[in-house]
Formats: C-alpha cells, sequence, structure tokens
C-alpha cells in the first residue's frame, strides 16, 4: 500500500495511490485532537468512540494529537534551554507527545478487552521530505498497518510525524495530526475519516465568539478548505486538500458529544438559498509596503523568490505606480514573521534595489466564503457597503471564485464578523439545514 508525492511534467506536485487490499469490511480512521485525548479519562472515553465502530464489525485506524497542552509546554521546556532551538532537536522533542498519547490510547483499548498496537510516524510507513517543523508527507508504505489489522487490532498511529529518507524525525507543524489521518485514509483506501475535536462540527462562523453561529449538516472541499486557510481551525487546510484530491468523506464531530457532525465532501446543494456559507477571521495580520521600486518586469518576482527562500507565506498582494514610473508594493503577512520578512527584504535590499520598508500591524482579516457567490454577481460590494455603513475601514482585500476578504483594524475584527454573518442571513437555516 503506497501513497506517493511526486512531480510531474509541468512541475506540479501530484499524488498517487497503489494498493493491493481486498476490503472485506468498511475501514474508518478516526482522529481525536489534543482535547479528546487530554486526560485519561478523556482517552478512555475516546476509546469507547473506536470500540464502538470496532463492534460494527470494521476495522479501525486511530490517529492521535497529543495530550492537551503537551506541545506548547515541550516548547516552552526547549525555550528554557535555548532562545533559538536547533529545529532537528525540537522535532525529536515534539514527536514525543504524540507517542504519549498514542502508547495510553492502546493501553486504553487493551484494558477495555480489545487487541491494539500504538505506532510511531515511521512505524506506520509515513515519510516526510527534510524540512524540520513542517515537513509535507511524501510517500506511506502501510504494510505495517495492514498487517496488524488483519491480525484484528486496532491500530492507533501517532499523528503530526514521519521520517525523512535519511532516517531523520520531522514534524508536520500545527494541525499536522489532521494530514496524517487523511492521508493514511487515502492510503489504505478508507471508506470514511472522522476528525473528532472539542466542537460539535463546522459552524457559519466561530461560535465563542458569535451569538449567532450554526452548526452546518454539510459542506463542501472547497468552501472547507477556503475557510480552513482563511482561520477556521476546526480542520488543516492540508488535510482537507488531500482529502479533495481522494475524494475521502470526512466528518467533523464532537468527541463528548453523540451528535452528528459535519460532512465535507462533494458541492452540497442543501442551502440553495445561501450565497455565503461562512464568515472566517483571524487577527495577527500584518501589512508590509515596500517603496521605491524600480518598475519592471522582474521586480515582483525578485521580492517574493526572496521571501520563498526564508519561508515567508505572502497572502494579499497590491501594487501601484507612481507618475515617476516607480511602483509600491503591499502584502500581507502574519506578524509572527514581521522580524524575518524584514530581514528578508534588507539582506537583500541592494539587489532588491527598494528605498524603504513600512510595516502597519493591529489588522486582521475577515472574510465570506460561499460556492454560491460564483453565479451571484455583487456579493463583494454587499460586504464592503455592509462594513462601510459601520465605519470599518478596510486596509486590502483579497478574492477568489468563492471568497472575499478584507484587512480591517484588530480591534473591529469580531464586530465585522458580526455585521457579515448578519447581513448574509447566516444564522437563519433552511429546513434540510436543521440540526436537532
Amino acid at each position: 500500500m503506497l501513497l506517493t508525492l511526486r512531480t510531474d511534467a509541468s512541475g506540479k506536485k501530484v499524488c498517487s495511490v497503489q494498493t493491493e487490499r481486498k476490503i472485506k469490511m468498511a475501514l474508518i480512521v478516526q482522529k481525536f485532537g489534543g482535547t479528546s485525548v487530554g486526560t485519561v479519562e478523556k482517552i478512555n472515553h475516546a476509546a469507547d468512540r473506536v470500540i464502538e465502530e470496532k463492534k460494527k464489525g470494521n476495522d479501525c485506524v486511530v490517529v492521535v494529537s497529543a495530550m492537551g497542552q503537551t506541545t506548547d509546554q515541550l516548547i516552552q521546556l526547549a525555550k528554557e534551554i535555548s532562545s533559538k532551538p536547533p529545529e532537528r532537536e525540537l522535532d525529536m522533542l515534539l514527536a514525543t507527545g504524540e507517542q504519549v498519547a498514542g502508547a495510553l490510547f492502546a493501553m486504553a483499548l487493551q484494558n477495555k478487552g480489545y487487541a491494539a498496537v500504538s505506532l510511531t510516524g515511521w512505524q506506520a510507513g509515513i515519510q516526510t521530505e527534510a524540512v524540520f517543523g513542517k515537513a509535507r508527507i511524501m510517500h506511506i508504505d502501510a504494510k505495517r498497518i495492514e498487517k496488524e489489522l488483519a491480525e484484528g487490532k486496532i491500530v492507533v498511529v501517532a499523528g503530526f510525524q514521519g521520517v525523512t529518507d535519511t532516517g531523520e524525525i520531522a514534524t508536520l507543524g500545527r494541525g499536522g495530526s489532521d494530514t496524517t489521518a487523511v492521508a493514511l485514509a487515502a492510503a489504505l483506501k478508507a471508506d470514511k475519516c472522522d476528525i473528532y475535536t472539542d466542537v460539535t462540527g463546522v459552524f457559519t462562523t466561530d461560535p465563542r465568539f458569535i451569538k449567532g453561529a450554526r452548526k452546518l449538516k454539510q459542506i463542501s472541499y472547497d468552501e472547507m478548505l477556503e475557510l480552513a486557510n482563511l482561520g477556521a481551525g476546526v480542520i488543516h487546510p492540508r488535510a482537507v486538500e488531500l482529502a479533495k484530491n481522494y475524494q475521502i468523506p470526512l466528518e467533523i464531530r464532537s468527541s463528548a458529544e453523540r451528535e452528528e457532525g459535519t460532512i465535507i465532501g462533494e458541492e452540497s446543494d442543501m442551502e440553495e438559498n445561501l450565497i455565503v456559507r461562512g464568515v472566517a477571521f483571524e487577527d495577527d495580520v500584518t501589512k508590509v509596503t515596500v517603496l521605491g521600486l524600480p518598475k519592471s518586469t522582474t521586480s515582483l518576482s525578485t521580492i517574493f523568490t526572496t521571501l520563498a527562500r526564508y519561508n515567508i507565506n505572502v497572502d494579499i498582494i497590491i501594487q501601484s505606480t507612481t507618475e515617476d514610473n516607480i511602483a509600491n508594493l503591499s502584502f500581507s503577512i502574519h506578524t509572527k514573521d514581521m522580524e524575518e520578512t524584514y530581514a528578508a527584504l534588507e539582506n537583500n535590499k541592494t539587489a532588491l534595489n527598494y528605498e524603504s520598508i513600512q510595516f502597519e500591524s493591529n489588522l486582521a482579516k475577515v472574510s465570506i466564503v460561499g460556492s454560491g457567490m460564483i453565479s451571484n454577481p455583487g456579493v463583494a460590494a454587499q460586504m464592503f457597503e455592509a462594513l462601510a455603513s459601520d465605519q470599518i475601514p478596510i486596509k486590502m482585500v483579497s478574492t477568489s471564485e468563492i471568497k472575499v476578504s478584507a484587512v480591517v483594524p484588530k480591534e473591529k475584527m469580531i464586530r465585522a464578523a458580526e455585521i457579515l454573518h448578519r447581513t448574509f442571513n447566516l444564522e437563519k437555516a433552511s429546513s434540510a439545514e436543521l440540526v436537532q
């Protein structure tokens, strides 16, 4: 059983699956997040959810995150040793969090009378690229998992980790356990992948901040991918992308509640009356403006190639040209990357040939998402009008077929989200979407 990431003739990365497994029963991959395995009591409760699937005659592969705040605690320990811990050693350290959770989970299953085995990422055959801290899965050899399943065991895999081709432990970054779960589901040709978390599903917006938020029964891969990229933290974007590529049905469910979750799959027509399906928001946005660039066909590529070498993610981009044929370039970054962005630009100032750099922090991004926007013009105008009516200034704008984002002052973020949620009637459900 192999999952391989390769590069085609055009340079695009393409995944392929090879399998010899003949499924005689359903195979379910179940992923439990840190809050779902944060205590021994919660681990036992999660184990019961797995046993329920096993009693139905299904094969079960479980992927676990580290318990509760374990990862943050390990990072803090590392920083007490060094202000900038070596990336390799940090991955060695952080990988232990998921291993602890996996071993305890397997013990809980065994204690309840079910055969189980815990595997590290490398024991599970997960091979990654050689990038510490945010590696991508390149290849999965699931022979060991297949062997354990054939023996009737429940297989518990430590998420968030794999091994490079030189035998080094590498972690996948925040949300990496989601990616592990979906990648394994693809490699094993699983019938379904359930993501258990501390919420009951995907909501129209964050219910912790917006009172009118409601749970969606169904959402498309594309819509979920946009929401995940825009700050909706229920599932990692890479996991959604992988699920879409392999057509793996996902369900976001609560590990504590016994209610149905949100199905992520192909385009849904459950709410044809809703143009917008969700509102996402995230803070810690910084606007970077590079002033006095020579107007040339290579200026943009040179700047963003430079930033890419420093692994800096750039979001919204705006370019303007003065009467003197001088270009000014603005783009948004995560505030945490501001120091490194400054260093990248300053260290290459001669090559980039700009005059000065400006930073504007204390910003946030508010976005609307919905596949209905494709066939309904004027949605962006409606969004801007709603924000303007409440005197919320817009610093930057970005659009796609199913998304419109606006950068606003950080202190206006929640208010902007509330206004947009109400403007697009997201608090009202159609009869088909009502959840008990």
